[in-house]
């Protein structure tokens, strides 16, 4: 069982995408209300006060789109300062990246992930859920500004749908063979869109990788970053290319995070909503910083049991949230 160090944080549960994966058109969101998010002074205690003393030393910054949050470069200004702060990174969709590339990594942003699910722009707009004017402009700028700015490493998240974007393996693969980038295909999985996972199906990370092997090859290869990706590089690239594999191969015994949702619910498990505490409420009710540490150290102390369940069943329980609103 690996260390629980990291915790992953949604800023926000709205998007200015809608991905046919995470939220599907005809799903009827229920978003929460500013005043029920965490404010950033109440994310910054329960970092300072609560997280760090229990051994988190590693954050990344989610959504929804985190770059909708009022102030977010102010936010993280605020946890990048704090001296126990190891590694801070952040998952965005680009859309507003290009204008606040550059304020993100002054205020001490020094990773992004960055999701392209594809480099036709028409594909694109289908999958974000797009009918008006083209948005993949918008993201490949955010992916240039960024890249000049200084992230490293730059990744970018692409998730295969068959019929959708699998033709485009290949050619998203080839970005890494003259620029330090570094992408990451997602295996498909059932969260926000079960009709089309049922219509189109997934294919496994052992099938892209040998679609790419046979093309180019394939090495094995090491990236910094706190996920479960397999790593691997097509001989003298630049780039790597990582697989995450969470629909065929189990990784719950390396798992070495937490999600805190932008309403202040802690869970240990991205699928599991049974073990899960209201840190928000407890915080606003006045309930003593030593007592939240006990909570979250109490649920730290299930995840290894959590984890187990999990590689015996083959899954983690119920849920009832899209991945905009748990932050993936």
């Amino acid at each position: 069982m690996n260390t629980v160090d990291y915790l992953r944080i949604s800023l926000i549960d709205r998007c200015n995408f809608r991905c046919q994966y995470c939220m599907p058109e005809e799903a009827e969101l229920n978003y929460i209300l500013q005043q029920e998010r965490l404010t950033d002074e109440e994310l910054v205690i329960l970092i300072k006060e609560v997280f760090i003393p229990v051994g988190f030393t590693r954050f990344r910054l989610t959504g929804g789109e985190p770059l909708l949050r009022p102030g977010v470069v102010d936010l993280v200004s605020k946890i990048a300062a704090l001296p126990q702060t190891q590694d801070l990174s952040m998952t965005t969709n680009g859309f507003l990246l290009a204008g606040m590339a550059q304020q993100l990594h002054d205020a001490g942003l020094r990773r992004v992930n960055i999701s392209l699910d594809s480099l036709n722009a028409e594909t694109f707009d289908a999958i974000i859920g797009n009918r008006g004017r083209s948005q993949w402009g918008k993201v490949w700028d955010g992916i240039q500004v960024a890249y000049k700015v200084g992230f490293d490493p730059l990744k970018l998240n692409v998730v295969v749908i068959p019929g959708v974007n699998d033709s485009e393996v290949l050619e998203l693969a080839a970005l890494t063979i003259d620029k330090q980038w570094h992408v990451r295909f997602i295996e498909f999985m059932p969260i926000g869109n079960d009709r089309l996972f049922n219509e189109q199906g997934w294919i496994s990370s052992e099938q892209l990788r040998t679609q790419i092997s046979n093309k180019y090859g394939l090495t094995t290869a090491f990236v910094s970053g706190n996920g479960p990706a397999d790593v691997f590089k097509i001989p003298d690239a630049q780039g790597t290319l990582g697989f995450i594999s969470q629909m065929s191969e189990c990784f719950c015994d390396r798992c070495n995070r937490m999600r805190l949702s932008a309403d202040g619910w802690l869970r240990p498990c991205l699928l599991n909503e049974s073990n899960q505490i209201d840190l928000k409420t407890a915080l606003r009710s006045g309930v003593e910083l030593d007592k939240l540490r006990s909570l979250v150290s109490d649920l730290l102390a299930l995840k290894p049991e959590i984890n187990y369940k999990a590689r015996v069943s083959g899954t983690t329980g119920a849920y009832n949230r899209t991945m905009s609103q748990i932050g993936g």
